[in-house]
């Protein structure tokens, strides 16, 4: 049966609005994709690392009551799991602090076996971490050499924004090994500042993978392919949360590329009424993160849909 791998950060996010402390929910950008996608119960496995603590044993019977494998959770000693605060600001979009004590020994765990036209989805710091990389390049070799659709969430903040020229290897990198490049216009900003997206597409990721999607908040998503370009309009709404949008707008493509039946080898060339229903169910999972404090869509979100 096809299955869908992730690999990222698991991280417990305590919310604050205002100076209150909300919520506490597990966390972390693939991390909060894979749960989207469990609740909609695909085969969904996820590689990541957590602490021998209170955290972490939370996290892992979460993942458990959420339909999400946590066989390749490697558990460390010396250390802890790592804690994120998330303060949501009056456009309910987080700005974070984080916590972290890692072993320096890190992610030492076996992969999953992967098949041809399985699915794995990475991105974040995650992604571009020097500590992490030979693991990482390991896993995306592996999956590349299975025949599976790569999916990449290039997620960059201005955390790490003074790291970006050291980094920038790994992002390209990282293009060259993903079927299908996400991206917010902040994350380009950022990464090529004073750069159309235009021109990013054309000399930094075309190049590299021809599937480009760039999420621009109200001003909608676009689309880049080898064959054609193509903005879509997002619903005007007032989001409880936006905690999560970015992750579960992958979950809700992936699903559609699961439920469609599309296959590595068809992505290239997929037709532009094909990529109007993928990015159609993006926007609904995304949609549905935001009217709530969850950092993903809640279970039962395809069968409540469908109604």
């Amino acid at each position: 049966m096809r299955k869908i791998i992730g690999i990222g950060e698991t991280i417990l996010d305590i919310i604050f609005r205002g100076n209150r402390p909300e919520k506490a929910v597990p966390g972390g950008s693939t991390f909060n994709c894979m749960v989207s996608l469990g609740h909609c119960h695909v085969p969904a496995l996820f590689i990541s690392e957590l602490g021998k603590d209170r955290v972490g044993k939370f996290i892992k019977d979460f993942m458990l009551e959420n339909h999400l494998s946590p066989d390749y959770i490697a558990f460390f000693e010396d250390g802890s799991s790592p804690v994120a605060l998330a303060f949501l600001n009056e456009q309910q979009n987080a700005e974070y602090q984080f916590y972290t004590e890692f072993p320096e020994k890190r992610l030492q765990i076996e992969f999953p076996e992967i098949a041809a036209d399985d699915m794995l989805v990475f991105g974040s710091y995650f992604a571009v971490n020097p500590k992490l990389r030979k693991t990482l390049s390991d896993l995306l070799s592996y999956a590349k050499s299975r025949g599976a659709l790569i999916y990449y969430d290039i997620n960059f903040r201005k955390a790490h924004a003074a790291e970006k020229i050291q980094l920038m290897p790994y992002f390209f990198e990282n293009f060259e090994s993903a079927d299908i490049v996400r991206c917010s216009d902040e994350d380009l900003a950022i990464l090529f500042p004073g750069e159309s997206i235009a021109s990013i597409y054309r000399q930094q990721i075309a190049p590299r993978c021809r599937n480009f999607i760039v999420t621009k908040g109200e001003k909608g998503i676009l689309l880049k392919t080898a064959a054609f370009e193509k903005t879509y309009p997002v619903e005007a709404l007032t989001p409880v949360s936006t905690i999560g949008a970015g992750d579960s707008f992958n979950a809700g493509l992936i699903y559609g590329l699961m439920q469609q039946n599309i296959q590595r080898g068809e992505v290239e060339t997929l037709p532009e009424k094909e990529w109007d229903k993928l990015i159609n169910t993006g926007k609904k999972f995304a949609e549905a993160v935001c009217m709530s404090m969850d950092n993903y869509v809640p279970e039962g979100f395809i069968q409540n849909s469908r109604q």
